[in-house]
């Protein structure tokens, strides 16, 4: 069976951040039921007997043990990396020799993610010892995880001072499960939003900030497009909509009336743990 997890939902920084006396954050630090790790997706081919992380977050050691404690028989088969922000790949350090010292773990980047890995320490250390294998992806072009999960990764705009953004299509023998947890713009896609979403089951979209008024700086430094404009941009969208990648300022991580507007829209926010089976 070919399965996709979601194991975690916030922003880069997580919940609680570092330094921040926010209310989400500060509830957070009196009560771990609170705390949200930083967006990332797991996958699992039980038949093949292995499992992939999308993006290495701050929180990788957490969520890799979630991962392989819910699919003890997968092996560990690899990493997919979205960009090159820090949310996005710094768990990377725990492959290194002063954590887990794996050998030849498959990396799935871009080119220019790989070139970022490559020039850059101390990330350059993991590939000159042979911790990872870098495997270059191509946008728009499909390669095969297993023979039950094949992977489309789709560039999407972002500020990629770094690297360019990759987002991934994910399918198994069922069902396509769209992954995108950072976007500057819908409108600055090439794609066509209600036809593309038309094409999946599940979406696992962008949703950092609820509005604008959030961030208490312009839009444009931080760009990200509000959760209230992509709903009303996909309504009617037939697919499985959640948004990831929230906030610490999010009103959607909590009960409240953003969220039961969402509802009513047809949309959900993610959580951790939640399952698809894309059989």
């Amino acid at each position: 069976m070919a399965t996709a997890i979601l194991l975690g939902i916030a922003q880069d920084g997580g919940i609680p951040q570092a330094g921040c006396g926010c209310r989400n954050c500060r509830r957070a630090w009196r009560d771990p039921g609170f705390r949200f790790p930083v967006a990332c997706l797991g996958l699992a081919d039980e038949a093949e007997g292995k499992s992939w992380i999308i993006d290495a977050t701050p929180h990788f050691p957490e969520q890799l043990r979630m991962l392989t404690s819910l699919f003890p028989r997968c092996r560990f088969a690899g990493i997919l990396l979205t960009h090159a922000h820090v949310g996005h790949y710094v768990g990377l350090i725990h492959l290194g020799k002063e954590v887990q010292d794996v050998k030849g773990l498959p990396l799935y980047v871009s080119r220019r993610m790989a070139r970022f890995l490559e020039e850059n320490a101390p990330w350059s250390g993991l590939v000159q010892r042979g911790n990872v294998e870098l495997e270059i992806v191509e946008p728009g072009k499909t390669f095969a995880l297993s023979p039950r999960l094949s992977v489309t990764p789709i560039p999407v705009p972002h500020r990629d001072e770094y690297s360019d953004t990759l987002a991934f299509s994910v399918r198994g023998t069922a069902k396509c499960l769209f992954y995108c947890p950072d976007i500057d713009s819908w409108d600055r896609w090439d794609r066509d939003l209600h036809g593309f979403l038309s094409e999946v089951d599940i979406a696992l979209l962008d949703g950092t900030f609820f509005g604008p008024e959030e961030i208490g700086r312009g839009i444009g430094e931080v760009p990200h497009p509000p959760v209230r404009e992509t709903a009303r941009e996909f309504n009617g969208a037939a697919c499985d909509v959640r948004f990831i990648h929230l906030n610490h300022t999010n009103p959607l991580l909590h009960p409240g009336p953003e969220r039961s507007w969402l509802h009513r829209q047809g949309f959900r926010v993610g959580r951790v743990g939640d399952r698809w089976s894309l059989d």
